[in-house]
């Protein structure tokens, strides 16, 4: 493992479950949307169900509220073979609609962070999701004024962090990137030659979930953000 030196330049964030809660709310709706469905099916196997559905649905409709709200109802139609009443449907739109006006909560630590790091490194939030929803978040959170540039992408693979390198131009040994998954926030980042920061979050949905081993020198894991001060010799 090797601390980054005069060549990090640029210091990006991942938003959800990185920078504010998010999964937790999406839990919470799914545990609603079961309980819906418990005429139809068990818990379990509704679960089951509603991820395939949103898996399938990911090239379509890409990530957030409304994509998820989608799912639910496509899964309600298909596993109630059409039955689901009309009063079902309407519940899980309030559902959705519910998800849309929570509150935005900031992850401890995470402005402390910010503050200490502004003007020493470019500061990004790089993202996937809905625009619309992911551009209320950043305003609600109140945090948009310690990012140099803003990136809200449809995936977070390869491709996606070279176009948003070169778009800084930059080379990606300068680039870092912290997030709490695996899959979209490090991993790729490490394949390009950037560092890449782990900080887990207790709620993670099944599809970024990923099980490996990461034997790179730009590689770090942190229980919570605060301990970047660890890694890049700040003091917040």
């Amino acid at each position: 493992m090797t601390k980054p030196g005069s060549d990090l330049k640029v210091i990006a964030f991942d938003a959800d479950d990185t920078l504010w809660v998010n999964e937790p709310y999406f839990a919470e709706t799914e545990q609603a949307f079961m309980a819906l469905m418990e005429d139809f099916l068990p818990r379990h196997t509704t679960a089951r169900e509603l991820l395939k559905t949103e898996i399938e649905n990911l090239p379509l409709y890409g990530y957030g509220i409304k994509a998820f709200m989608l799912s639910m109802i496509e899964t309600a139609i298909r596993i109630s073979d059409k039955k689901i009443p009309p009063a079902a449907i309407e519940r899980i739109i309030g559902l959705g609609r519910t998800m849309l006006d929570k509150p935005v909560v900031l992850i401890e630590g995470v402005t402390e962070v910010l503050k200490s790091l502004q003007g020493k490194y470019k500061l990004v939030m790089a993202t996937k999701g809905d625009l619309l929803d992911q551009e209320r978040k950043l305003s609600k959170s109140a945090l948009s004024g310690y990012f140099h540039h803003i990136e809200i992408m449809s995936e977070k693979k390869e491709a996606d962090y070279e176009k948003l390198i070169r778009h800084l131009d930059i080379p990606a040994s300068s680039f870092m990137m912290i997030g709490n998954s695996l899959k979209s926030d490090v991993l790729p980042v490490l394949n390009l030659g950037g560092y890449g920061v782990h900080v887990p979050y207790h709620v993670t949905w099944e599809h970024e979930k990923v099980e490996v081993e990461i034997k790179n020198e730009r590689f770090f894991a942190v229980d919570r953000i605060a301990q970047l001060s660890e890694i890049l010799d700040q003091t917040y």
